[in-house]
């Protein structure tokens, strides 16, 4: 079409100089585009789609399907373009004369032009198209080559006929609107004719009666370049797409880049301004024999308009085999025995027919121009996220294109989109925005792999290098937690409410499997991701999950602590849930089975955790290896919490309380010698809870800071410095003082009974075990802490305590953990905190 009817158009309107600047832009971007068409084709098996399937395979289903269905609009909108264009050119010369012309046709001018007449033949010329797209690509190939030889000798005489016929007048019609004429010239080649076409004059279109520019004209002569995806449109149909693709692209847009120029220049020397603006069929007019213009258009139309019917066909057959839009498009995925997807065929020609009902050539042709360049835009796109995932499977054997070219055609493709209709561009790009989340909400998952996934691990791996812990600085710590979890199902509560306190740190759940890989067959572990993964999903949480085989649970946990993350991205705080005999509650109940997405009816992976223990009898770790692996994970410098009735945490109830608290005794209860509340387990304390109340959800959240005094000691001067380190540390809460004679005068009357022997081994023990002195302790005096704790009014939404270091003496571990637990006992939740490393800071 490009070739034929605005051709004068094009150079009447803009002049050569910008005609030949419209051909390179256009040029610039389609080559561009077909540099990255031909290193994605031979990257692999093509299959039927053409760059939908490019796309979708690349960029995955959202982005396929959403550019598939603007791919399959334009070319159902070209398919019309060429339809009306075709139309056009047999009203010019077999339609009856209208206005002071009418009556003075000549014998073969007997067409009635009115607007139903003409919709008749458009509807007659798209039945034709059908036809043969019905028949088979077969049918159309053989046709599609007819038509090239006729439109070459076409050419070859519009060749000839600038220099065999000579210099005569053209009659042409006025702007008037009164269906007058006038005359225009065929000057031959004259440099004055050639000085006078130089440069623009646009003017009001003769056929439309609009007022033309350099987008308005560039957006026709556009549509006449846009056949370079008809081969990848027949990628199902080609036997070798691969091999073919690349090879008749390339060709066909060298050959037609140097005809459209070379037909630019003789118009521009051999045709007079006014002919070329008023005539869009001179060629017919200067042609040796005009029947053969005639018979070129004609043939050149017809074979566009089939291009684009096919091209949409199977475009939309691909999206519908790949079930992105469910049902809807289910009839257009039925087949001939052939392999001819004769329905998808009718459904695109049902389309063009509605928009062969808009009227003129030109009233669609920005659409169509700005929806290709999407199309186009989105396959540079695809070839440079391949490109830039550098993922070794990506070796096209077209190697003649980089991340420079496919960037250049994306800007290029993005910039003439707004030049030709800024409205029009934006309205399609939101076009395009809405399918993309209809169909990623809508769409199953895909098998196809998502280049976002390369995309994100190239970019990851390059920033996890660039975090180098030696700049690590304490003004911008955060928790990196590491969650032990024996089974999931008992754990639900807590793996929510850890994802609440790490403050978009890491977070990693973990869990231990005994075994020993030297006796099984294969790693048992490898399976159960998915059930993990999903849990993660289900559970809204923002964590990755680690599983180790280990021969025991304090093995595996060291395992976790030295393996977990990656870089300067490590956990540094060690969550474990509290040894006790409480009988653990299943979670999961809510999530059992397999869940089914009712809409899609896509079955997801079902949540297999073992069934929870029954007895305290059944667990897996002594009592000892669970202190152990506390005492590791200090060695190791890991912060470490441990969380107690966790299981009965109702996080919705508890935030739907009017009033919710968070409490925090900084203080080391084990030590009621020690009054110090500003060591670093202390203020790791006072860290994370202020942390839990940054969240969205706990922000309503007070926090309750209890002070321990003797009531012979003055209250105001600890309660004031502790006032001064809150103000410091941009903290905001209430302190209570709790006064604990009677607690502390427990801990002393259980001292003074020792004898010295026994006061001094003792005293040793003291020291090895420091801080924890857990032989000093006496279960009266723990139980008066507990009850002291929950004598406070309000009962919170959770506490932290300050967590002891566990003693050095491992005979003591039995001790030490039961201490912990008649402490404790029936707080609720509760979270037993010991920090080693500095998290708080004062300056800038």
């Amino acid at each position: 079409l490009a070739a034929f009817l605005p051709a004068g158009f094009v150079v009447g309107q803009s002049g050569l100089y910008q005609t030949i600047g419209m051909f390179i832009v256009a040029y610039i971007i389609i080559g561009m585009t077909v540099l990255s068409v031909c290193a994605i084709s031979t990257n692999g098996a093509l299959d039927a789609g053409g760059a939908y399937y490019m796309i979708s395979r690349a960029l995955g289903p959202e982005f396929g399907g959403s550019i598939g269905i603007m791919f399959f609009l334009a070319n159902v909108c070209g398919s019309a373009l060429f339809v009306l264009g075709l139309v056009e050119s047999i009203m010019d010369t077999f339609g009856v004369p209208q206005g002071t012309e009418a009556g003075l046709g000549s014998s073969i001018q007997v067409l009635p032009r009115t607007y139903w007449w003409e919709v008749l033949y458009g509807t007659s010329i798209l039945l034709l198209c059908l036809l043969v797209c019905l028949v088979g690509a077969h049918i159309y190939a053989k046709a599609t080559f007819i038509i090239f030889l006729i439109v070459l000798l076409a050419l070859i005489t519009i060749f000839i006929s600038f220099f065999v016929v000579k210099p005569h007048k053209v009659t042409v019609p006025l702007l008037n609107g009164t269906g007058a004429t006038t005359t225009a010239n065929f000057t031959g080649f004259k440099l004055a004719t050639l000085q006078e076409n130089l440069m623009g004059d646009y003017t009001v279109d003769y056929t439309t009666g609009n007022m033309m520019s350099f987008a308005t004209v560039f957006a026709v002569m556009f549509n006449g370049c846009t056949g370079i995806m008809a081969g990848s449109n027949m990628s199902g149909d080609l036997k070798t797409p691969s091999y073919s693709i690349p090879r008749g692209t390339i060709t066909a847009v060298m050959f037609t880049y140097i005809i459209y120029n070379l037909l630019s220049v003789m118009v521009a020397c051999t045709c007079d301004r006014l002919l070329l603006q008023r005539d869009y069929s001179f060629f017919q007019d200067i042609n040796v024999w005009h029947p053969f213009v005639t018979i070129g258009v004609y043939s050149s139309t017809l074979s566009a308009a089939m291009s684009n019917l096919i091209g949409a066909s199977r475009i939309l057959y691909a999206m519908a085999r790949d079930d992105l839009f469910g049902k809807v498009l289910a009839p257009a995925k039925i087949m001939s025995r052939s392999g001819n997807p004769w329905a998808a065929v009718l459904i695109s020609w049902f389309l063009v027919q509605l928009v062969l009902f808009s009227g003129k050539l030109n009233t669609i042709a920005g659409i169509v121009a700005i929806f290709f360049m999407l199309v186009y835009a989105a396959v540079d796109l695809a070839c440079l996220a391949l490109e830039w995932a550098s993922a070794p499977n990506f070796r096209p054997t077209f190697r003649y294109f980089t991340w420079h070219t496919c960037v250049l055609g994306i800007v290029g493709c993005g910039i003439m989109m707004f030049l030709i209709n800024p409205i029009y561009a934006s309205a399609s790009i939101a076009f395009m925005l809405s399918l993309l989340v209809i169909i990623h909400y809508l769409s199953p998952t895909s098998s196809w792999g998502y280049i976002s996934q390369a995309l994100i691990f190239h970019q990851v791996r390059k920033y996890l290098l660039m975090l180098d812990v030696r700049k690590d600085h304490v003004k911008f710590w955060r928790p990196q937690v590491l969650l032990m979890v024996a089974n999931p199902r008992s754990s639900v509560e807590l793996i929510g409410f850890v994802n609440d306190i790490k403050k978009s740190g890491l977070y990693v759940l973990g869990h231990v499997e005994l075994g020993d890989l030297d006796r099984l067959p294969s790693d048992p572990l490898q399976s159960r991701y998915d059930s993990w993964l999903t849990l993660v999903d289900k559970l809204n949480i923002k964590a990755f999950v680690n599983l180790t085989l280990a021969d025991t649970i304090r093995h595996g946990a060291q395992h976790l602590l030295f393996i977990s993350g990656l870089g300067g991205m490590r956990p540094n705080t060690m969550v474990l849930g509290f040894y006790d005999d409480c009988e653990p509650q299943d979670g999961l109940g809510e999530f059992a089975g397999s869940t089914i997405d009712t809409n899609l009816l896509v079955e997801e992976p079902q949540l297999n955790f073992p069934p929870l223990r029954r007895t305290a009898g059944g667990k897996a770790l002594s009592m000892e290896d669970y202190v152990a692996v506390v005492s590791d994970s200090v060695k190791m410098l890991k912060n470490v919490a441990l969380a107690r009735y966790f299981s009965g945490f109702n996080r919705k109830e508890v935030l739907g309380r009017k009033a919710v608290y968070v409490d925090v005794w900084p203080l080391n209860l084990m030590r009621p010698d020690s009054s110090n509340y500003v060591d670093t387990c202390s203020l790791f304390l006072l860290q994370l809870a202020c942390v839990l109340t940054m969240v969205r959800s706990w922000r309503q959240a007070r926090l309750r800071l209890f002070l321990c005094v003797e009531s012979g000691r003055s209250v105001q001067g600890p309660e004031e410095k502790l006032r001064q380190l809150l103000r410091e540390l941009r903290i905001k809460a209430d302190i209570h003082t709790v006064a604990w004679d009677s607690v502390v005068a427990l801990h002393w009357h259980k001292q003074v009974g020792r004898k010295p022997e026994e006061e001094l081994e003792l005293e040793e023990d003291f020291v090895n075990s420091f801080p924890s002195n857990a032989t000093r302790i006496s279960d009266d005096y723990l139980q008066a802490i507990n009850r002291m704790i929950l004598q406070q009014a309000s009962e919170p939404a959770v506490r932290f305590l300050y967590l002891p270091r566990p003693p050095a003496d491992t005979s003591l571990y039995h001790t030490y953990l039961r201490h912990l637990d008649i402490m404790t006992r029936d707080l609720g939740p509760t979270l037993l905190i010991h920090g080693v490393t500095p998290v708080t800071s004062i300056h800038l």
